[in-house]
């Protein structure tokens, strides 16, 4: 007899239909997994034996064909288990084979029968919305994951004998109605602040128009002076999370197996911070079967590289798509796949190798030709994607013993979700919602400036040898400057604490 089991897998960031077909026929006692299976699924076998036996019903003694169709793609994981295993009962007549039809499952079984949480159950419950499925068999730790979907109906279990009960003919199956709570605006509160931070004002302001224009930002000082911190706290001045930011953000933390059993929507910005020992296909993503890495995984959030220079070139280079893009390519033999990549890019540095060049109490003890070595680390192509250069020195302990608190992140915050407003106002239509994605046109129609601002421009321009990248930046920073003034003409001011923020340009191939 021949059962069919609808389930899902993943390619990419996306789900699509897997069908589990099981044969039980006559013959030498026997249990194969067809399909392209990789080890993790091929171990199925054994899980599915002991938790049948362990959930009380009698596994079939006779020959088991399973295939995973279709048959030409790669299926990994533990989440074929489930479909497995209620195939194998509904082709041995344990369950009835017309209950199971229109229902997709998935679930990894222990050896108790235990229903396991798996990775990936947002993208195939949306999945399982688009293909018109009539319900959806999740483990019962991923519910409020699942919940996140509307128009599907959720049924979470905990272990393989509910499963088999409720597919009984008999026992109604209630839907899992989730909480709610992720109809509303999606906000986060932190417990770190901006106000914190002891001194840094000029940082402090560079991170606030970082924030409001959604820029790119380098920050160069010696140890100990803050940049670790300022950076840590960039994402509780950024503007809240939309509802679609968020279900985005938890679809990639599903996939990777980064939401937390029983966690639904993901609520704050994510913050990565990788160490510079990372690989390209570590920071990129890749693999034989691609899958994210730490640029998409701080989609919608910020990406902190850490002693930038550290990084190996070829790991700084595959950046150089997803900043001007927003997303990352992978290719491979059999497939292509392209993960979402939207991020802020934050780094931070010394100004020579033993990080006191220009310090006013420790001395530097490194030769010019280390000092140029060293900066040169970075190519001047990244260096152009980075929109905002700042200096971060040395705290005086005078700002260091002061009692009196800064701004919190609230009240930065605020500030740089006016400026975002203007923004989405201001490109409605063009697909574009900061300043830092304008284009060149949007550049020449919205960046007019005073003839002063010309001239100071000019000027900066042929002193600090700017490429054409660096030259728009700049308008793209003033436009955002006058965003948080709450001003449609960008003045000389903006113009020149914009080429302020360009310091550490010179000239590239």
């Amino acid at each position: 007899m021949i059962a069919k089991i609808s389930s899902s897998a993943i390619m990419g960031i996306n789900a699509y239909a897997i069908e589990v077909e099981v044969d039980i026929s006559s013959g030498m006692p026997r249990f194969d997994i067809v399909g392209l299976p990789d080890a993790s699924v091929n171990e199925a076998k054994e899980r599915v034996r002991a938790a049948i036996n362990n959930s009380g019903y009698a596994f079939p003694l006779k020959k088991i064909t399973v295939n995973l169709a279709p048959a030409d793609t790669k299926k990994m994981g533990p989440l074929f288990d489930l479909p497995i295993a209620m195939g194998i009962l509904s082709a041995s007549g344990q369950v009835p084979t017309e209950e199971t039809a229109g229902v997709r499952m998935m679930g990894e079984l222990s050896l108790d029968g235990e229903v396991r949480s798996i990775s990936g159950v947002l993208p195939m419950t949306i999945q399982a919305r688009e293909d018109g499925i009539e319900g959806i068999v999740v483990p019962h730790p991923n519910r409020e994951e699942a919940g996140l979907v509307d128009g599907v109906p959720i049924f979470p279990f905990r272990n393989l004998k509910e499963v088999a009960q409720s597919f009984d003919g008999y026992t109604k199956r209630t839907p899992y109605s989730p909480n709610g709570e992720h109809q509303v605006e999606v906000e986060e509160k932190y417990d770190i602040d901006m106000n914190e931070v002891r001194g840094q004002e000029s940082a402090k302001r560079a991170l606030e128009v970082a924030a409001a224009g959604n820029h790119n930002l380098l920050m160069i000082g010696p140890p100990g002076s803050g940049k670790s911190m300022l950076a840590k706290r960039l994402p509780t001045i950024l503007p809240g999370l939309t509802f679609d930011e968020a279900l985005e953000i938890t679809k990639i933390h599903s996939i990777m197996g980064m939401v937390r059993d029983g966690e639904g929507l993901l609520r704050r910005r994510p913050y990565r911070s990788p160490h510079h020992t990372i690989s390209p296909a570590g920071l990129a993503g890749g693999g034989s079967y691609p899958s994210p890495g730490e640029v998409s995984l701080a989609h919608h959030g910020v990406l902190f590289l850490d002693e930038l220079p550290e990084f190996k070139g070829a790991v700084l280079e595959v950046m150089r798509q997803p900043l001007e893009d927003g997303k990352v390519t992978i290719s491979r033999a059999l497939m292509t796949l392209t993960f979402p990549a939207n991020f802020m890019l934050v780094a931070a540095m010394n100004p020579c190798p033993c990080g006191y060049y220009g310090d006013l109490i420790k001395e530097c003890g490194c030769s010019q030709t280390r000092i140029k070595k060293y900066m040169q680390r970075i190519s001047g192509p990244l260096l152009d994607r980075i929109d905002i250069h700042i200096n971060v020195p040395r705290v005086e302990y005078q700002k260091l013993q002061r009692c009196t608190e800064g701004e919190s992140s609230a009240a930065i915050r605020e500030r740089a979700n006016r400026a975002r407003d203007r923004q989405v106002n201001r490109f409605e239509g063009t697909g574009i919602f900061s300043n830092s994605q304008m284009r060149e046109k949007e550049i020449r129609k919205y960046c007019n400036i005073p003839d002063e601002a010309q001239s100071l421009l000019k000027h900066a321009v042929d002193s600090l040898g700017m490429s054409a990248r660096a030259y728009n930046r700049i308008f793209k920073i003033a436009m955002t400057i006058a965003d948080l003034e709450e001003l449609d003409e960008i003045k000389t001011a903006h113009i020149a604490e914009a080429i302020h923020y360009r310091s550490l340009d010179r000239d590239t191939v």
